[in-house]
């Protein structure tokens, strides 16, 4: 596990390794969402820009947090970053399903990408989320060893 206070004096009270974790998820989806909003924006479809994207943004940093706080140093950076990509797809599928095909918002449309499944995720866009977690993940190990007073982080790669 990586967690441990390695005798430095803590700076969050009781309940506050939560209350980093929502900090952590909003930052994260406010991070995500303003990509984007630069992406959208870039390819000339700023119509598309959905507050959903937001949410779900901050959803989907859930896990990308809770497996870097969790999954031990042992494990390289890039199978970490792998697993992390894996959920967060299996969430944008989830999402997928629910705003693009039962409630017809059509937020995102990945039909057109080869080897998608129902438009909703493809390997093309997993690996974007395997390459966000690969700076995610250290970004928020290294905040929680600053601000929570967990391990400093190492990594094998």
């Amino acid at each position: 596990m990586k967690r441990g206070k390695e005798g430095r004096k803590c700076r969050c009270g009781p309940g506050g390794g939560w209350v980093l974790s929502m900090l952590f998820w909003t930052w994260g989806g406010t991070a995500y969402f303003l990509l984007e909003v630069l992406y959208k924006t870039a390819m000339g479809e700023p119509e598309r820009i959905s507050w959903t994207m937001l949410v779900l943004a901050m959803f989907l940093c859930v896990p990308v947090e809770r497996c870097g706080a969790e999954l031990p140093w042992e494990m390289p950076l890039w199978l970490q970053a792998a697993a992390c990509a894996a959920l967060v797809t299996g969430a944008e599928l989830a999402a997928g399903l629910v705003l693009n095909v039962w409630l017809k918002l059509g937020v995102w449309d990945y039909s057109a990408l080869p080897w998608n499944l129902w438009g909703q995720i493809c390997p093309q866009f997993a690996a974007a989320w395997w390459v966000l977690c690969m700076g995610f993940i250290p970004a928020y190990d290294w905040l929680r060893w600053q601000v929570h007073c967990g391990e400093q982080p190492r990594y094998c790669i």
